[in-house]
């Protein structure tokens, strides 16, 4: 079995000796059928050390992603987080509600920067591939979040958060499985939307859910249709 990969503090090193800040950004929240797709925005101080553990968010057990985000809040210069709601999502699409959710953490965590002293001038680093969309001058590094600090602690921030409001969600809405499968499209899930139909929280545009409006609006049509036929029929009797 290949080892896991460590996020490094090279690019963080290679800001700080230009000046700058590195402010790593990333992501969860792209394939659930349910809730908004999360980004978080984080920059370490000036030669801070990394935090011990620290690594891809996908990789980690639920219990350490919580313990190592209370590590990250604790360490970090400034956090944003900023999320896209799932009608967001269907209006636009994953990916620009992606941009649209990270360009808002990165609003909130240049707020926080700028609640401090006058600060360093700042390298964004986004996990993935560019987005445009965000509106806001980046860089981006694939496998981000196995590769780099920051954006690493962006991911584990991201996750916990997200993670922690669809299990909130379950509450509200029983019967899905948003307590264990936060969104995701499990069996558990789909049987759940089987029985129930779609919440508010769902995204409308994603397969399945997208189908099964069609199927309920189908059901409904065939039911509508075969009551005129029984009143019509009933008419021509009387």
């Amino acid at each position: 079995m290949p080892a896991l990969r460590m996020p490094t503090l090279v690019r963080e090193r290679a800001a700080w000796r230009e000046g700058r800040l590195l402010v790593g950004v990333d992501e969860v929240g792209r394939g659930p059928l349910a809730g908004p797709v999360v980004a978080a925005a984080v920059v370490f101080p000036e030669g801070c050390r990394k935090v011990q553990g620290l690594r891809d968010s996908k990789t980690l057990p639920e219990r350490r992603r919580d313990q190592l985000a209370a590590v990250v809040r604790a360490k970090a210069l400034a956090i944003g987080v900023g999320a896209a709601s799932a009608r967001e999502i269907d209006r636009f699409n994953i990916r620009v509600a992606s941009a649209v959710a990270m360009r808002r953490a990165l609003l909130r965590c240049n707020a926080a920067l700028s609640q401090g002293q006058p600060r360093l001038g700042c390298w964004v680093l986004i996990d993935g591939l560019p987005l445009p969309e965000i509106g806001l001058v980046h860089d981006a590094l694939i496998d981000g979040d196995a590769l780099c600090h920051s954006v690493a602690a962006a991911a584990v921030v991201a996750k916990t958060i997200r993670d922690g409001l669809m299990r909130r969600l379950a509450v509200r809405y029983p019967g899905y499985g948003w307590e264990t499968n936060v969104g995701y499209g499990t069996e558990s899930h789909q049987e759940g939307l089987r029985l129930l139909g779609p919440t508010r929280h769902h995204r409308q545009s994603f397969f399945p859910v997208a189908q099964l409006r069609f199927d309920f609006v189908s059901q409904e049509l065939q039911t509508t249709e075969l009551q005129l036929k029984t009143t019509e029929a009933q008419r021509h009797r009387e």
